[in-house]
């Protein structure tokens, strides 16, 4: 039985080892902390997420614990009005197959966590950081930091925006600085008024920052996330603010959105990070995955479902021969880099469009008030009808599509 060292056991690192357990591979995942957790609060799941969560095998865990979208609202959130209304109703799960969903990024930890300590090829260490490593003929020799070494038939990264294994493959220094703080509360529904709770995902667009908002955990809780462009000094990630930091921020925002916020408590705080694309991240047997290969900002909100078409496609493309996982490597970095960057140009980009000022924001407004809803759901089609794989017997993971015209070119090579 092959073996495969995934580091990381975040959401991508997790689903890679089920998804490569599935194709018949044991699998050791390596994870630099001492406890398998999750930091943030929700997460946006589109049709493509979730149709890699179903090639998983996890399709029914996922939707116990989802909570659907009605509808994504976008608001004008200095003026307070409504601009227009994406309905993700029976025409757009009809086209793309799936719901679009929230989840408590801690409920969707948990349910791949289970899933990975009840598979018997998966094996968890924790308290294990993959500080490099080195190829060693058809093999790779992996380093740990508590100086232990491991020998296995291929080594994928998917230890986040800080990866040591990206470190030693791409060798790109720091993560870029977006100048964005963004903050995060969770609220019990209870305390939420009536005429304020709805199971839409909302934006409130203003000059220089915007808020979202949705509800989680089943609807038990509803999920704040404001951002901002105030250029904070240096990086951090999940510090503690005060209330009052926050409302302050978001001043500028309409008496709605600020209502919103004013309902918030125990803030906290990360500044928004990326990094530019890279078309290479294969080393012989060595590969990066989710964050680790492409991150980006949080405006596509496709980060987690990136990962998980990742970790899809990879363990389709790796049903193989040992001899061949080199080259199947090479097709999974080729099959995916396309669409990643993409992703994260958008991803940018949508910088511009939600913190648009003045004259800018009002022919925002006046473009997306004009769209129908057919031409919202063509303008996503892209991004949220991606299924290019499918499921065999079981719910083991195959590619398709693309991936299943990989197979086949790298098989030809």
């Amino acid at each position: 039985m092959t073996e495969i060292v995934v580091a990381g056991a975040g959401i991508g690192g997790l689903a890679a080892a089920l998804g490569l357990a599935a194709a018949g591979h044991r699998v050791v995942v390596c994870e630099r902390n001492a406890d398998f957790t999750e930091l943030g609060a929700g997460i946006q799941l589109a049709p493509n997420g979730l149709h890699a969560l179903a090639a998983l095998g996890l399709s029914d865990e996922v939707r116990r614990i989802a909570v659907p979208v009605g509808e994504l609202r976008f608001m004008d959130g200095v003026s307070g009005a409504h601009v227009v209304s994406m309905p993700l109703d029976e025409r757009y799960r009809a086209r793309f197959g799936n719901p679009y969903v929230v989840v408590h990024r801690g409920e969707l930890y948990r349910l791949l966590l289970d899933a990975c300590r009840g598979e018997r090829r998966i094996v968890l260490r924790p308290a294990s950081p993959v500080h490099g490593y080195a190829p060693e003929g058809d093999r790779v020799r992996v380093r740990l930091g508590t100086g232990r070494e491991l020998v296995a038939d291929a080594l994928i990264g998917a230890d986040g925006l800080h990866s040591t294994v990206r470190a030693q493959l791409v060798g790109d220094g720091e993560p870029r600085t977006a100048g964005i703080t963004v903050y995060r509360s969770i609220v019990p529904v209870e305390r939420v008024p009536g005429e304020l709770r709805s199971r839409s995902v909302t934006w409130w667009a203003g000059p220089g920052r915007h808020f979202v908002h949705y509800p989680i955990a089943g609807g038990r809780y509803l999920n704040l996330a404001p951002s901002a462009e105030n250029r904070p000094a240096g990086t951090f990630s999940g510090r503690p603010v005060a209330a009052s930091e926050v409302q302050e921020e978001f001043a500028a925002l309409c008496p709605g959105a600020r209502r919103l916020l004013r309902l918030g408590t125990e803030w906290r705080a990360w500044v928004l990070v990326d990094r530019e694309p890279v078309a290479v991240w294969t080393d012989g047997r060595v590969a990066l995955l989710g964050d680790a290969a492409h991150p980006m900002l949080h405006y596509a909100a496709q980060g987690a479902c990136l990962a998980l078409e990742d970790a899809v496609v990879l363990a389709g493309l790796l049903r193989c021969a040992p001899e061949r996982i080199g080259a199947r490597l090479l097709r999974y970095n080729a099959v995916r880099r396309g669409r990643t960057a993409r992703v994260h140009r958008l991803a940018r980009a949508s910088i511009g469009l939600w913190h648009a000022r003045d004259e800018a924001a009002r022919a925002r407004n006046a473009a997306l008030g004009a769209m129908s809803a057919g031409d919202l759901h063509t303008y996503v089609a892209w991004l949220h009808g991606e299924r290019d794989f499918d499921t065999g017997g079981g719910g083991e993971p195959e590619p398709g599509g693309a991936a299943r015209r990989a197979v086949a070119a790298a098989d030809a090579e």
